[in-house]
């Protein structure tokens, strides 16, 4: 397993599922992520409620400027998901140094997968140990909302 990258200075990690910003972190996912956009709160209240919830703060104010949820029975399995980084602060690696931190979070925990999903960040997930699946013609998908499916 690599190495996880840094936060750059001014930015801590947390798992502490009370520091997390509900509503900022609703306001993200339904109005800029393609695999949410129009997620009632109500939902995503539910979600966060039922998850492991990770975040990177502004050391200095607190406040929160990137999210991740992990959806697990935190034995065997787990989907990592809604990861988020607010565009105020993109391009300084932290969604990469916040999907390491969840990783190393879970490593601890013996799980024998963790998968995700992803449109257009094949290459950040790729530098954390993250691979196509091997047979994807063994995995299938029951929808209950087609038109809730994301593009990823």
């Amino acid at each position: 397993m690599t190495d996880a990258p840094r936060l750059p200075e001014g930015y801590e990690f947390s798992a502490d599922p009370a520091r997390i910003d509900v509503g900022r972190t609703h306001h993200w996912l339904s109005t800029d992520a393609y695999w949410a956009m129009g997620r009632p709160r109500e939902k995503h209240e539910r979600a966060v409620a039922s998850s492991l919830n990770f975040g990177v703060y502004e050391a200095v104010s607190g406040d929160q400027v990137a999210y991740a949820r992990v959806v697990s029975d935190e034995a065997v399995f787990a989907w990592l998901c809604d990861v988020y980084v607010d565009r105020s602060v993109r391009g300084k690696g932290i969604g990469t140094a916040l999907v390491g931190a969840v990783r190393d979070h879970l490593a601890p925990l013996g799980l024998r997968r963790v998968l995700l999903a992803t449109h257009d960040a094949h290459g950040v997930y790729a530098k954390l140990g993250f691979e196509p699946l091997d047979r994807p013609d063994q995995w299938m998908v029951l929808w209950f909302d087609r038109a809730a499916q994301s593009p990823a």
